[in-house]
């Protein structure tokens, strides 16, 4: 439906992000485990000098200093000591007996290797449980299609022949909300929010005003995650009626298809319903009418709260919510 690259980067964006991470904390823990100072012999030092300064609203310090093996005298530096130390005390030190060289203060640091280990080893799989989850979504979703005899790629249908229609937001309140005009700027769709909460779900109160029906929705937060702050990776959603508000998306048929090359930095989202072309939309900024816009200057879309909208069909509680998932998530490639 979509360009397969983009679609591929977002399906694989946690797998690429955390496998890697997950492989180099195996690493450095396997090293840190196989070098642990647990057999170290354990000696005293000499504080030579040192060096006190703030870190992380803590006081430390830096000390060099001189230890003997076996007659032969070394040097060495620990980093960052919480034990405020002064020259001439003495420090505990561990040393390789075959490598007197190689000092630590503490024989633990194998335990740190084996936690990095499990923590790296967690990550590849979360990594690449999510994406293979993602991955096997996008296949169920053309395999629906392919069943049903949908084709792989739906074309929009011209502009000229389709109805248009304008979603602007109203924020200027503490209940903000959509308003859907015709192209006779008369207001045929409203969604206000009727309860606003910082934590629990809002309520928005989606009218269709040339039917006089109105119907309430609970509406989550959005929840988005994002990975080395990819664009293509981002991957947001909320809860709809308790449910996904993609997966409401796709029980009714809707696939999006997103163009994000030619038009940047607008997007144009080409949606189909059961395998038939559904509408066109476009993100707008503030100045979602033409003349408006060109009597402005400038009208750089804002890529969420304000669209317009070419359809066919008639069904505006079906339009109204695809826009609706659109603005509200934070993702630009969608399905």
């Amino acid at each position: 439906m979509e360009n397969k690259i983009a679609r591929f980067m977002r399906n694989t964006g946690a797998i690429r992000f955390f496998l890697p991470l997950g492989i180099i904390l195996v690493v450095l823990g396997a090293f840190m485990v196989r070098t642990t100072p647990d057999q170290y012999a354990e000696t005293l030092g000499r504080v030579t000098g040192v060096e006190q300064y703030r870190e992380d609203d803590r006081d430390v310090c830096d000390i060099e200093f001189e230890y003997a093996v076996e007659g032969k005298k070394y040097t060495g530096v620990f980093y960052g000591l919480e034990d405020i130390m002064e020259a001439g005390d003495e420090v505990t030190v561990y040393y390789d007996p075959d490598e007197p060289g190689n000092i630590s203060n503490t024989k633990h640091t194998g335990v740190i290797g084996i936690a990095m280990i499990a923590v790296g080893a967690l990550a590849a799989v979360f990594g690449t449980l999510s994406s293979l989850k993602k991955i096997k979504k996008s296949r169920e979703l053309d395999a629906r299609a392919e069943a049903e005899g949908y084709p792989e790629e739906v074309r929009p249908v011209p502009k000229d022949v389709l109805t248009e229609y304008y979603v602007m937001f109203d924020g200027n309140s503490l209940k903000p909300g959509y308003i859907v005009e015709d192209d006779q700027r008369n207001a045929v769709y409203e969604a206000p929010m009727i309860k606003n909460s910082l934590v629990s779900k809002r309520i928005f109160a989606f009218s269709d005003l040339r039917r006089g029906i109105t119907t309430e929705h609970e509406v989550g937060h959005t929840m988005t995650t994002s990975y080395s702050n990819e664009f293509f990776s981002e991957s947001s959603w909320f809860s709809f009626d308790g449910k996904n508000i993609w997966d409401v998306l796709h029980d009714c048929g809707i696939r999006i298809s997103t163009d994000i090359h030619s038009q940047f930095p607008k997007a144009i989202y080409t949606v189909s319903m059961n395998g038939r072309f559904f509408a066109t939309i476009e993100t707008s900024g503030r100045a979602v009418h033409e003349e408006d816009a060109a009597e402005q200057k400038l009208n750089v879309p804002f890529g969420k709260y304000y669209y317009r909208c070419w359809t066919i069909e008639d069904d505006m509680d079906l339009l109204f919510l695809t826009v609706f998932a659109l603005s509200e998530s934070e993702q630009a490639v969608v399905e």
